[in-house]
């Protein structure tokens, strides 16, 4: 299951990772996040050593998504290299989103 993070660790966790960061902002009342979740943990073990997934609750930590603009949920932002490279909003398949991380990781 991905990993849960702050507005805290959002530094040192996404930011200062040395491979690429998917990052789930999301939140307990979203019928779609709830939808994407099951793909994602799904999806976490085939991306081993090339990208990981880390989830972000939008309502427990505001700081970071305004600081990317998030306007609807989920948002799913890639970051690689300290920076913000790509951005899918709304609900995935697994294929959809192993496709989409394998053309930027």
């Amino acid at each position: 299951m991905p990993a849960n993070v702050t507005d805290a660790s959002f530094q040192d966790e996404v930011l200062g990772s040395d491979i690429p960061v998917v990052v789930d902002f999301w939140a307990e009342w979203c019928g779609p996040c709830k939808m994407i979740a099951p793909v994602l943990t799904e999806a976490e073990p085939e991306l081993a050593g090339k990208a990981s997934i880390k989830k972000l609750n939008i309502d427990e930590n505001p700081n970071t998504p305004g600081q990317y603009g998030i306007r609807g949920i989920p948002t799913l932002i890639m970051f690689k290299g300290g920076q913000a490279v790509s951005t899918k909003v709304g609900v995935l398949s697994k294929t959809q989103l192993m496709d989409w991380v394998s053309q930027h990781a």
